[in-house]
């Protein structure tokens, strides 16, 4: 969706979820990528998302245990986008 100006608007917490994870593996289109990191850089929440996934995706590369806290926290987190925003508010 653009803005009047014709600016795309900030990407939301459920939509940066959909494709966090095509993220963090480099694989999402360059406009994407922009678009997610901007969210990032303003959402400690998504920001912290994108870093437990960077640390299960690290932690199998290197083929360590995957830390069964950080996988609970991505659970969590697909949990609540189910039920809520990340923040706590009731999606509408």
């Amino acid at each position: 969706m653009r803005t009047p100006l014709g600016r795309r608007r900030p990407m939301g917490c459920s939509e940066v979820a959909l494709v966090l994870q095509s993220y963090v593996d480099g694989q999402t289109r360059p406009r994407t990528r922009d678009r997610v990191t901007e969210h990032l850089g303003c959402c400690a929440w998504c920001a912290y998302e994108a870093a437990t996934y960077r640390e299960i995706k690290n932690a199998l590369a290197r083929r360590d245990p995957v830390d069964r806290e950080a996988l609970a926290r991505v659970r969590a987190f697909a949990e609540s986008l189910l039920r809520d925003e990340p923040d706590g508010t009731p999606t509408a």
